[in-house]
Parts: structure tokens; sequence; C-alpha cells
């Protein structure tokens, strides 16, 4: 078939705050180029806000919802490059859905790596627990709780989006991808059109580092923040459990968990780490753990332990439990039970099968192969259905 020419439309997280969707499309990018596609991006940085003068960055949250600037230069892009497909991922919060509107006649997909069109946070959690408050209704609960940072007035851009776009982003693309079925179930559920969603997992990239052994730890890699179940593993670990535990990552309780592991000989807090040494770390461990509270619309950790064959004891709901096969691929535990994940973790080291079953796992469904398969099945579609629709 003839290569396709995409333009990838993102904004980039903060550096300080390192995103597994930053990584997922740089990933993307790469395979399709290599793949002999044509691939240009545009893109903002959320790191530029800190360069701004105080006057533009008092207009940042006035422009979350559109943002004309960004829309004119990516129109731009658009009429420069020619796409046949225009690939939306973040546009939170310089590029704005304003982008959807200088597509013109180009079809657009759109990955939903969070809950951002039927939550103004997209996290559908509040206050330790799931949320539904804002979904199909004003977003009138998020504004009063102060969900984004903590700020009634940091989150009213965030609900004033939703409230504004949240029918645009329905209207214009052609095709949503859920990179779980669980969140495509979860946004059917909350009023999304069931027909605009596909699922389509990330893949992982193939790594030679790989656990040649049983492991010497439990490893916890991310970010540091209660949602992602961090307290909870604080809780549950100890020494009965029989494994050294490290946490590498960073994030909002980077301090609290740092003073907790100082104090225990068996933990150790190793913070943010670059790729190779995380590598490395899921490489020698006996388990990933990964014990999020929140509904997790992936697991990238997860799979990148099964590239290492390595397993993961995961809390058994959402896209987790659909990652991991129970006893097969990993272990689950009670999702927000202290109790079952020191089972699950004390339990992990008796079940030498698992790392092999992952790593077939991981060849079965997130090799770059399969995810480039994906990728332009999913293109190709909507390509065609334009091009039927414009002859």
């Amino acid at each position: 078939m003839d290569p396709l020419r995409v333009l990838v439309v993102h904004n980039r997280y903060r550096s300080g705050q390192p995103s597994g969707e930053d990584n997922v499309v740089d990933q993307e990018v790469d395979l399709l180029r290599s793949a002999g596609h044509e691939v240009t991006r545009f893109e903002r940085r959320s790191d530029d806000i800190a360069g701004m003068s105080l006057a533009r960055k008092a207009m940042v949250p006035l422009t979350v919802p559109w943002n004309p600037a960004a829309r004119t230069a990516l129109a731009g892009h658009v009429r420069t490059f020619r796409p046949d497909v225009v690939h939306v991922h973040n546009t939170f919060p310089l590029v704005s859905p304003a982008a959807l509107s200088a597509c013109g006649d180009v079809p657009v997909v759109a990955t939903l790596h969070n809950y951002t069109q039927v939550c103004p946070t997209g996290t559908l959690y509040r206050d330790g627990s799931t949320c539904t408050a804002c979904v199909g209704k004003l977003p009138v609960p998020a504004v009063r709780h102060g969900c984004y940072r903590g700020s009634r007035a940091a989150t009213v851009p965030l609900a004033l989006n939703l409230m504004v776009n949240q029918k645009r982003w329905w209207s214009s693309v052609s095709r949503f991808f859920c990179i779980s079925g669980a969140q495509r179930t979860t946004l059917v559920a909350s009023g999304m059109p069931a027909e605009l969603l596909k699922v389509k997992y990330n893949f992982v990239a193939d790594t030679a580092v790989r656990r040649t052994g049983p492991g010497k730890h439990l490893l916890y890699l991310g970010r540091l923040t209660e949602e992602k179940g961090v307290r909870l593993l604080m809780s549950a670990w100890s020494p009965s459990v029989g494994l050294p535990l490290v946490i590498a990552g960073a994030g909002p309780m980077e301090d609290e968990v740092a003073a907790w592991a100082a104090t225990r000989q068996e933990v150790r807090f190793v913070g943010l780490q670059d790729k190779a040494s995380a590598r490395a770390l899921v490489a020698d461990a006996v388990a990933v753990v990964v014990p999020s509270t929140w509904q997790e619309t992936f697991g990238l950790v997860v799979v990148e332990a099964m590239a290492a064959g390595v397993p993961s004891v995961v809390a058994g709901h959402g896209s987790l439990a659909e990652l991991i096969a129970d006893g097969v691929t990993g272990l689950h535990h009670l999702p927000g039970n202290a109790a079952s994940l020191a089972t699950a973790m004390t339990r992990v080291r008796s079940l030498p099968g698992l790392g092999a079953a992952a790593r077939d796992e991981y060849e079965r469904n997130f090799t770059p192969a399969v995810g480039l398969a994906n990728l332009e099945a999913g293109y190709r579609e909507v390509v065609s259905r334009r091009a039927q629709v414009v002859h």
C-alpha cells in the first residue's frame, strides 16, 4: 500500500512531570517513519509556559477552551503538509480543541489517553475513589471541589473546556482510539457514541534487557501520587512480604515516600530514573507492583515489564485487570485493600512461571509490529471513508 502522510498534534507535558503519553507519541512517530510513512508534528510544550511574560501566562487559562493562535498555526501546517490524516493526542493547555477546526476536510483520529471527554480533569477520580459527578451534567461539582490541583480557579478552564467542546470532539473526530477495552466500556457508559470508539492498545518497544533469574526485588515505577496507590503500597509493604522494595519515580508525594523509605532497611527510594536505569530495575524485579486506586486507562509499565519477562501485581480493576490475567501473567489484588496487596506481593515469588507467560502475552499483543498494523488499519479506515464521502 502507498505510504501515508500523517500530521501528529500533541501538547507535551512538563518535563518535571514525566509522561507515558509523551513516550507513546514519540514511539508511534518513530514507528510510522520507520515503516515509510511521512510524519510531521505540530507540538506545543507546557515547559514553555515558565518562560512566558506575566501577561501571556495570564492568558493561558483563557485559551484552554479555544486558542485562536494555535488554530491558525495548525491550519498553516495542514495547508503546507497536506496530510492524509491528522492524529490528535493531548491538546491541554496550549493547543486546545480549536485544533479540530483547523483540519478542514482532512479526517481526524484522536487517541484518548484519559477520560477528559467526560470528566474535566480526565481521571473520574476524587477524594480516593471513583467519581462520576460531572458525567452527563454541567461540570459544576469539579469546580466546587477544585478537582484540578485543588483549586477552584484552576479547574474553571477545564470545566468550560468540557462544556464548550464535548460535542465538537464527537462531531469532528472520525475515530477515537481507546487504549483499553475497560476505558472504552467506561466511556460508552458515560455517553460517548460507541461507533466512534475503537480499542487500540499502546505498544512497547522490545528490550534486550530481560530478566534472567528469579529477580531480586519488588518494584514500583511511576508517578508518586495517591491515585497511583503509593500510599496503599506503603501501608501494605512490611518485612514479612519477604522481598525488598524499590520505589522509582517522582511526583507530589516524593518527600513523603523518601522519608518513609529512609526508616526501612529493606526499602530503597531511587527517585526519577532515566530509561536505561528503569529497564535495569525492571529486569531485576521479581514483579512490578501497580496498585492504582483510580481506573487506569492503560498500564504502560505493566507492558514494559511483560517485554522484560517480568510479571506484575496489579489492582484488579479497569485496564490493569484486562492486561494481567490473574495467576497467569501476574496477580490481582483487591483495589484499595492493603492486606490483599500484601498477600499478592508475598505470593508472587512462589509462581516462577508468570514471567514467561507475561513475555508470551507481550509478543501476542503489544509489539511494535502489532502496534503498527493497528495504527495503519485505523488510519486507512478513516481515509477510505472520507474518500467515499467526497466521491
